[in-house]
């Protein structure tokens, strides 16, 4: 089965969510236009990064009526399409969330896990971590969807794939300070990288890795997005800096090759891993 995806790499104003769904509305329209099934949005894209006390005034709930909210969920019929905003659950507590549109629908597909709060990042001041992963069915196969730090762990990535994520959609808002030419590529990107190859190679599944552009309070989001392939070769990279969308093909066969060719992923021994944790648990206390 082949479907056609697009990762959409976008810059976004920061508490402008009608700005922001109207500019989710014409991507998915081109990637329509364009025989496409899902299209990803960056970490935070319906809403922007750099929240801080405009967290509580661009939640879900206050946007649910917004006209331009309609106009995409209409779209979720021809498209299914991930993005990124703040979800507000019934008790009050805020997550930095990844939201699926389907079927004129709206599901919270991830909240994340890890919170960075340190140097220029300060989400545990604003958000709660997620509890659960949970993977998913698409058109394209069974996903999983990470946002941004969580890709920075390796329990993720292997636990979302263990409960049979084949796709591993992460959103991200990686920011950089520009040193240099402004198309140089930053130094974290190349690490980045490293990561994504490592985790689609070692998992045999496919990586999409979605990051904003843009600048926002002085800082500058690098883009660099990217599709992985689950042998862990690039299939297609978005240029750094600028807005974009890049697209691909994506087939189950890959996956099948890939787990036939490297078996590893087929002899993962989640029993063993869990024996281990509990006991390195309980010998800690």
């Amino acid at each position: 089965m082949k479907t056609r995806i697009a990762v959409a790499q976008i810059d976004v104003r920061v508490g402008d969510v009608d700005h922001n769904l109207k500019l989710h509305i014409n991507y998915a329209e081109e990637a329509i236009s364009k025989n496409a099934r899902i299209i990803v949005f960056p970490e935070l894209s319906l809403t922007g990064y750099s929240l801080r006390d405009l967290v509580h005034d661009v939640t879900q709930v206050s946007y649910a009526d917004n006209p331009n909210y309609k106009k995409l969920l209409a779209l979720s019929n021809d498209i299914h399409i991930i993005a990124g905003g703040v979800e507000e659950t019934r008790n009050y507590r805020l997550h930095n969330a990844a939201f699926l549109f389907t079927g004129g629908n709206m599901q919270v597909i991830h909240r994340k896990i890890y919170l960075p709060t340190y140097g220029m990042f300060e989400e545990n001041r604003y958000f709660l971590p997620g509890k659960s992963l949970r993977s998913f069915d698409t058109p394209a196969g069974r996903w999983g969807v990470l946002i941004c730090e969580d890709l920075w762990h390796l329990s993720t990535p292997y636990l979302i794939a263990q409960d049979g994520a084949e796709i591993i959609a992460a959103l991200a808002a990686s920011p950089t300070r520009l040193g240099g030419e402004k198309n140089s590529e930053p130094a974290v990107a190349e690490i980045n990288m490293e990561h994504h190859k490592t985790y689609a190679r070692l998992l045999s599944c496919y990586v999409l890795f979605c990051n904003r552009v843009g600048f926002e309070d002085g800082i500058s989001f690098w883009g660099g997005s990217s599709i992985i392939g689950p042998d862990g070769t690039i299939v297609k990279q978005a240029p750094f800096f600028d807005d974009t969308v890049i697209y691909a093909d994506i087939t189950n066969d890959e996956i099948k090759r890939a787990r036939r060719d490297s078996r590893h992923a087929l002899y993962e021994r989640p029993e063993f891993v869990m024996k281990e944790l509990e006991r390195i648990d309980r010998n800690r206390h």
